[in-house]
C-alpha cells in the first residue's frame, strides 16, 4: 500500500512528533546521507553569507516591493549607498541563514517534501528568489524574536507588516500558480514553530502593487508618509511612529518637522525618541546634533 503523501496541514505537528523520539531517549536514526546533506547546506549558507556582496544601486525586487512606498522611493533616490549594517547585524544575518537550514532539515526529517530552494521567479519584470516549496506549496522561512513570532502564530501579520512579507509571498505564489502557502517561522528564543497560511483576501494584488510602485518611483516627489506622527505623552508633543524608528531615511523624510527644523532627538533611559513637534521640552538630554550625523 502506497504511503500517503504529507501536506502542510500537519507540518509543525509532524516535526514535533518526530522530535518526541529524542524526548523518549531514542535515536532519530539520522542517516549518514542526511547528515552529509545537512552539512553541505551549512557550508553553502556560510559561503553565501561570507562572500562578496557588491553595493549596487537599489532596485525593486520581490523581497522589498511590499515595503512602504515612501521608504522605497528614498531607497531608490539615495545617493549614499554605503553598507550601513553593523557587525552585530552581520552576525544576525549569519545565524538567520543557519537557522533556515535547520528548519528545512526538520521538515525533511518529518517526512515532508522540500523542493525549489532559492528558485528564481519573475512577476511583471520584478525578480525574486523564493525560499522553497514544501509539499508543493510556496513556503517562506522566517526566524523571529518572541514578540515578532506572535504575529505569525496568531495570524495577525497582515495587520502589522512593515517589511512587506505579504507582498513577497503573493509574488512567489503568482509566479508559481499556487495559493495555499505560507510562512514557517521559528521563535529564536524558545525553539517554537508556527505555520501561518494567510487567506487570499489578506494578500495584495501583486501585479497592481508593482505597477503602482513603478509609477511612484519615477516621480520627483515622494509618496505620502508611510506612518503619521503619533502623540508623545499628553502635553501636545508628537513623535514619529514605531515603523519609522529604524528607517535610515527618517531625518530627510521628516525634514519639515518642528516648523522646518527637522526631527529633534531625545535620549531616554532605554530608548531614543524622535519628536516632530515639541510643545513641552522633555526632561531628558537632547542629542539631535549627535544623531543627525549617524
Amino acid at each position: 500500500m502506497a504511503k500517503k503523501k504529507k501536506t502542510l496541514d500537519t507540518l509543525v505537528q509532524d516535526i514535533y512528533d518526530k522530535l518526541d523520539t529524542l524526548t523518549e531517549g531514542k535515536s532519530l536514526d539520522v542517516s549518514e546521507e542526511t547528515a552529509t546533506a545537512f552539512g553541505e547546506a551549512m557550508k553553502n549558507a556560510l559561503l553565501h553569507w561570507s562572500g562578496e556582496h557588491p553595493v549596487n544601486k537599489p532596485t525593486l525586487r520581490m523581497s522589498n516591493v511590499g515595503k512602504p512606498s515612501r521608504q522605497l522611493w528614498y531607497d531608490m533616490k539615495a545617493t549614499d549607498q554605503k553598507n550601513s549594517f553593523s557587525a552585530a547585524t552581520q552576525i544576525k544575518f549569519l545565524y538567520g541563514h543557519i537557522l533556515e537550514e535547520v528548519v528545512l532539515f526538520l521538515a525533511r526529517l518529518a517526512g515532508h517534501e522540500v523542493t525549489d530552494e532559492q528558485k528564481e521567479i519573475k512577476v511583471s519584470g520584478i525578480k525574486g528568489h523564493m525560499d522553497c516549496k514544501i509539499d508543493g506549496e510556496v513556503v517562506d522561512i522566517k526566524t523571529a524574536s518572541g514578540f515578532a513570532f506572535k504575529k505569525f502564530k496568531d495570524g495577525t501579520l497582515p495587520d502589522d507588516d512593515p517589511f512587506g512579507y505579504m507582498a513577497q509571498i503573493a509574488g512567489y505564489e503568482e509566479a508559481e500558480g499556487t495559493q495555499h502557502g505560507g510562512f514557517l517561522t521559528l521563535n529564536k528564543e524558545n525553539g517554537e514553530l508556527a505555520l501561518f497560511r494567510p487567506q487570499d483576501l489578506d494578500k495584495p494584488n501583486i501585479k497592481q502593487r508593482i505597477k503602482t510602485l513603478k509609477a511612484q518611483i519615477k516621480k520627483d516627489t515622494p509618496p505620502e508618509l508611510c506612518y503619521n506622527p503619533v502623540p508623545d505623552g499628553k502635553a501636545g508633543n508628537m513623535k514619529i511612529a514605531r515603523g519609522c524608528t529604524w528607517c535610515r531615511h527618517k531625518f530627510v523624510c521628516h525634514s519639515d518637522a518642528n516648523e522646518g527644523k527637522g526631527l529633534r532627538v531625545f535620549r531616554y533611559s532605554k530608548k531614543l525618541e524622535y519628536l516632530t513637534h515639541v510643545v513641552k521640552l522633555p526632561r531628558v538630554t537632547e542629542v539631535t546634533d549627535e544623531w543627525k550625523k549617524v
